[in-house]
């Protein structure tokens, strides 16, 4: 059996973002016809049917979908990043021929130039706005076209990679912006609406359901972000990264955010509130920082623990059949200068149960840093509890 270990603080994305081939899904409302009573007048005894004049209503085509659209369209903005590609210079141009035409600093070779296009939302009225952090990392500033048509320079006020979240700022007032809503509350099968500009086809409405919440990051194949992911069927494609889904109350629950090279009406999105945190600290200081715990982890079953067991170079063997087991703690970690040991069952984390490692995690991300964060392990038969004082989730983990 070969194992998986799930870990805090490792980068390896295998995702698409705002990428890959996406799938239009449309839905067609329908509404019972309305049944009128037509008088009937008597002229010589003989019924006959009078119609009454067709009323013109363009409200009656004005469904939740399209109220919804109506009240957060001209919030949504279309972005456009350019970043320049860095790349070691062709061993040809540094011959003695080519320094002849493009200098000892070959500052004459032509740059290239990457371009995308993605989309975001306006957060307030003097112009702060969110979107992914795919969509502008690598960029200082960026084009930013409004529904209407202006168009505002962005600047990129902060970037977090980790949970794939970015703000901006341009230079307007009185712009129209989006109302939030609660995506803890959110239920599998409620209605789910995305605006952006997929393919560079912009202010594109797309409509689905939640399919599903609390995606982890490894279900959704991006094991270095630290998002819990909210599954939608509505149609998510090129461009439509930054812009906002919403519930039927036309209220912003998430950032449509990645879609699967290899699926099919499969889309994800960050739930608002994990945005809002993470922007809040980009506006503030330009960062986010991220509580670090220090060690790598798997989920405990009857096979994992007989795989387990059966290597003898790990130096250790575990009685558990449920929990989760350290397999290794980062060297002058959190967890290592608390005491955490390789082979300890976690089994509580602030006095919660914990049944798998995306469980730790969570707590893990919920907590503050420099925070005591109580786990609870099993070590050799014993029930012990650790404090650990969560550190800064580094930029590049420490080697063993």
């Amino acid at each position: 059996m070969k194992l998986s270990f799930n870990k805090l603080g490792v980068c390896c994305s295998l995702l698409v973002l705002g990428g890959g081939a996406g799938f239009w899904v449309s839905r067609h409302l329908q509404t019972s016809p309305t049944i009128v009573e037509t008088p009937q007048v008597y002229s010589g005894g003989i019924p006959r049917i009078v119609s009454p004049p067709i009323q013109q209503n363009s409200s009656e085509n004005v469904n939740f979908i399209a109220q919804a659209v109506q009240k957060v369209g001209p919030a949504v903005v279309r972005i456009d990043a350019s970043r320049e590609l860095t790349s070691s210079l062709p061993e040809k141009f540094t011959q003695p021929f080519f320094r002849r035409f493009f200098g000892e600093d070959n500052s004459a070779v032509p740059h290239r130039v990457e371009r995308g296009t993605g989309s975001g939302f306006i957060l307030s009225s003097d112009g702060r706005l969110m979107t992914n952090a795919h969509v502008v990392e690598g960029s200082e500033t960026v084009k930013v076209t409004l529904k209407d048509g202006q168009i505002y320079q962005g600047k990129v006020i902060g970037v977090d990679p980790i949970t794939d979240v970015a703000v901006l700022k341009i230079e307007a007032t009185d712009l129209p912006v989006v109302t939030m809503g609660n995506a803890e509350a959110l239920t599998p099968g409620e209605w789910a609406i995305a605006i952006g500009n997929p393919l560079g086809l912009d202010n594109t409405v797309t409509v689905g359901i939640i399919s599903a919440i609390d995606r982890s990051s490894s279900q959704v194949g991006v094991p270095d972000k630290r998002v819990r992911f909210i599954q939608t069927d509505a149609a998510i494609n090129p461009g439509n990264s930054g812009g906002p889904l919403l519930n039927s109350q036309g209220e912003v629950i998430g950032i449509n955010t990645a879609i699967r090279a290899d699926a099919q009406g499969l889309g994800f999105a960050i739930p608002i509130e994990t945005a809002q945190r993470i922007a809040n600290q980009l506006f503030v200081k330009g960062k986010a920082d991220h509580p670090y715990l220090g060690i790598h982890m798997v989920n405990l079953s009857p096979e994992s623990k007989e795989a387990i067991n059966s290597q003898e170079e790990l130096g250790f063997r575990i009685t558990e059949d449920e929990g989760v087991l350290i397999v290794k703690v980062i060297p002058n970690s959190p967890a290592d200068k608390a005491g955490l040991q390789q082979g300890d069952t976690i089994v509580k984390v602030k006095e919660k149960d914990v049944a798998n490692s995306l469980q730790v995690q969570e707590q893990v991300e919920i907590s503050e840093i420099g925070q005591a964060l109580a786990v609870e392990i099993i070590r050799n038969g014993k029930t012990e509890v650790v404090e650990v004082k969560l550190g800064i989730f580094p930029e590049s983990e420490p080697e063993s």
